[in-house]
């Protein structure tokens, strides 16, 4: 059986095309101009062509055999600028902001069956809606008719509450439906349980699970196919006062359990973002991980930042995919990657419809 043909641009790590690989596409390249990010990708999917570089400067044609014909283009791309959080540089006078401009380049000279374009939910609001509408009309344009919609990533899978932005068109004239939700919503408990005790500051590259693959539940067992141990259990080294601080906020609190003595270098405190000093609630999905060593993101038991591995299993990413670069810039590529279980749930409905 021939596998449909993806193209994956502004890849980063690779969690669209991890979901897309697992529903049944083939990616013939992937586009993605940070080395760190192009290094994990070419890591874990070996048969995949990575063009790191400028997509400026890439021609969507060159690197395509003369038979192929592309099923799919998808991709995310950066959303700094689009994102609630960042209120500096949410205009369109931001370069990022016109690099969508490149996706439908993209679109026009592949004319692919369908595309997927993803971003942050900022992206639905943004210019109240302007920019949505206007990418909107430009595929249609195209000749793509078109659904966007907001997707729960924990309502497929993910253990993490975490909204992302899809818009889904089809050439042929189909009107994409998003699909259901997905089973049962797995805690945090549920993503880590069996992964290692670890401290402070520990950098340990390979560390036996808690318990074996059978004691395991069902997300965990799901997350260590292909994996004897548990890799990566790095953890940011944080200050004595740090870890302190860490000691008087229970599970779904965040700073303003910090005594007021201990956090005396903070001249305003009403400054703090919500999610600053947040300790994981167990028994729940995760909040969002995005950069989890900036926002210091508590385990729900232990009092350290999450690890490179728990952080990755929030996100879904299977134990056996390994990130590449220093630990700062992998903590950044694990935020910014797309759940590769929500994509991959979206990628399966794609090809329902050429079932049909």
């Amino acid at each position: 059986m021939v596998m449909p043909i993806g193209i994956d641009i502004f890849s980063g790590a690779g969690g669209l095309s991890l979901g897309a690989e697992m529903a049944g596409f083939e990616i013939r390249y992937a586009v993605e101009k940070d080395r760190n990010a192009a290094m994990t990708y070419r890591y874990n999917h070996r048969d995949t062509l990575v063009l790191e570089d400028d997509i400026h400067n890439i021609d969507p044609l060159e690197h395509l055999h003369v038979d192929d014909h592309v099923s799919i283009v998808f991709g995310g791309p950066p959303c700094q600028g689009f994102s609630s959080s960042n209120t500096k540089t949410r205009t369109l006078q931001n370069p990022n902001n016109s690099l969508f401009e490149e996706f439908l380049r993209f679109v026009s000279v592949l004319q692919p069956d369908w595309f997927l374009f993803e971003n942050v939910e900022g992206f639905y609001r943004f210019e109240k809606g302007s920019l949505r509408n206007k990418v909107k009309h430009c595929f249609e344009e195209l000749g793509y008719t078109v659904n966007d919609s907001i997707v729960v990533a924990s309502d497929y899978g993910v253990p993490q509450h975490r909204n992302r932005f899809i818009m889904v068109g089809n050439h042929n004239g189909i009107l994409f439906q998003f699909p259901n939700k997905q089973g049962k919503v797995f805690s945090v408990l549920d993503a880590i349980g069996d992964l290692p005790e670890l401290t402070n500051g520990q950098m340990a590259d390979s560390l036996p699970y808690k318990c074996s693959a059978k004691e395991a539940g069902e997300y965990a067992q799901l997350m260590r196919k292909g994996s004897r141990t548990s890799k990566q259990n790095y953890v940011s080294q944080n200050a004595d006062y740090v870890i302190e601080r860490y000691k008087f906020i229970g599970q779904g609190q965040n700073w303003k359990a910090i005594p007021e003595e201990l956090m005396s270098n903070y001249k305003d405190k009403n400054q703090c973002h919500s999610g600053i000093y947040k300790r994981l609630v167990a028994e729940k999905p995760s909040v969002v991980i995005s950069n989890y060593r900036k926002n210091m993101l508590i385990h729900p038991f232990q009092d350290r930042g999450l690890s490179v591995r728990e952080a990755a299993r929030l996100q879904s990413f299977p134990d056996k995919f390994i990130f590449k670069g220093s630990l700062m810039h992998i903590q950044q590529q694990i935020g910014n990657a797309v759940p590769p279980l929500l994509a991959k749930a979206v990628f399966e409905k794609i090809l329902e419809y050429g079932e049909q």
